[in-house]
């Protein structure tokens, strides 16, 4: 199994940047590919980032050029460094387990809550 457990939220003004944390661990875990999710309140849970194993990134339109998606595999831990934040940002964000997805396991994290307010 996959166990994926997401750290670094919180409570910033406009402007300003956080580094979310998602370590992995479990058997299943082998530097999979992990994405970054995200749901704000009333709306649907949403993509932000994928990495893979290799490294091949991918970015929804609306964080590129503001966040990076990164891996230390060392640490079994993805990185997502959210700079420039908005209103918009606000969310619980999720980390989640493209590669064991595709194996049938569907493994989540608790969420991390990102409030941007003034």
């Amino acid at each position: 199994q996959v166990q994926l457990e997401e750290s670094g939220g919180g409570l910033v003004k406009p402007g300003e940047s956080l580094r979310l944390s998602c370590l992995a661990s479990g058997s299943m875990y082998r530097n999979n590919a992990i994405g970054w999710y995200r749901q704000a309140p009333g709306k649907q849970r949403e993509i932000v980032a994928t990495i893979t194993r290799s490294g091949s990134i991918h970015y929804a339109d609306s964080v590129k050029g503001r966040f990076t998606i990164s891996r230390d595999d060392a640490k079994s831990t993805v990185y997502l460094q959210m700079n420039n934040l908005g209103s918009n940002d606000t969310a619980v964000y999720y980390c989640h387990d493209l590669t064991a997805s595709i194996l049938g396991v569907d493994a989540w994290g608790q969420g991390t809550q990102v409030t941007v307010s003034a």
